[in-house]
């Protein structure tokens, strides 16, 4: 794959995944916080759903870069799927994608947790990510 199609594919899912991060930051824009908690759930859960989105956008495109393609005669890709090939490609990344699946993912959006230090930290996880992917010009 050549320089210029390397870049193509992180414009493409770099430019995506900071879309879905800036959703996800406006919503949380609409609710408010009252002793380092978020007060209305719901504006949490849909901030951590779309974070987590984009978050799977952004290794999408880092595994395209590094050849992987969607796994064969699947429709979805697990969480498995993601945790075996960044095992192999990048041990600190897989920390990180372990740790924002948790936060984001289980805790954000399934189970409603509204502490601000910790979606922070699951959004700072989530950027992390992303800027594996950043473009050359964007630096």
């Amino acid at each position: 794959m050549s320089i210029n199609e390397q870049e193509k594919i992180k414009n493409k899912y770099y430019s995506e995944a900071r879309r879905y991060i800036d959703n996800a930051k406006k919503c949380l824009e609409n609710t408010t916080i009252e002793n380092e908690r978020y007060k209305d759930k719901k504006y949490v859960r849909m901030a951590c759903g779309t974070a987590y989105s984009g978050l799977l956008v952004g290794l999408d495109g880092f595994l395209v870069l590094k050849g992987i393609d969607k796994p064969k005669g699947k429709l979805r890709k697990s969480i498995e799927f993601y945790q075996e090939n960044l095992g192999k490609l990048d041990k600190k990344m897989l920390g990180c994608l372990i740790d924002a699946y948790q936060i984001l993912h289980l805790y954000g959006y399934y189970d409603g947790l509204v502490n601000v230090k910790v979606i922070k930290e699951g959004f700072k996880l989530a950027n992390i990510i992303i800027e594996k992917i950043k473009p050359a010009e964007l630096n």
